[in-house]
């Protein structure tokens, strides 16, 4: 929805005699999309309305930068080693878990 269209919601949530609840469930808008949209009208007005955009995080099992680059300071040090025996020489060498 628009900036527009989603400050015409909440004006029609605020003055509405059903109460959001009700009013939402006409609309056919989830509550918590509602009170999202509500929350960001908020705090930053209607510029919050706007779209946000997508903002990468880093992933949930990308390793720290400190545990990269040992593991290839590793690797640079051990070229004979494959990529299991180099995972297998870091679990049985290294203090794994900690900053490597």
């Amino acid at each position: 929805m628009t900036q527009s269209e989603k400050m015409e919601i909440i004006t029609l949530v605020e003055q509405s005699p059903l109460g959001a609840k009700a009013t939402l469930r006409e609309l056919g808008i989830n509550r918590s999309t509602f009170y999202g949209w509500y929350k960001r009208y908020l705090s930053d007005g209607y510029d919050g309305l706007a779209d946000q955009p997508y903002r990468r995080t880093s992933g949930w099992n990308q390793l720290p930068a400190a545990e990269k680059n040992r593991i290839v300071e590793l690797a640079l040090q051990r070229p004979d080693l494959s990529c299991r025996e180099l995972a297998c020489h870091i679990v049985d060498n290294e203090q794994c878990g900690a900053a490597l």
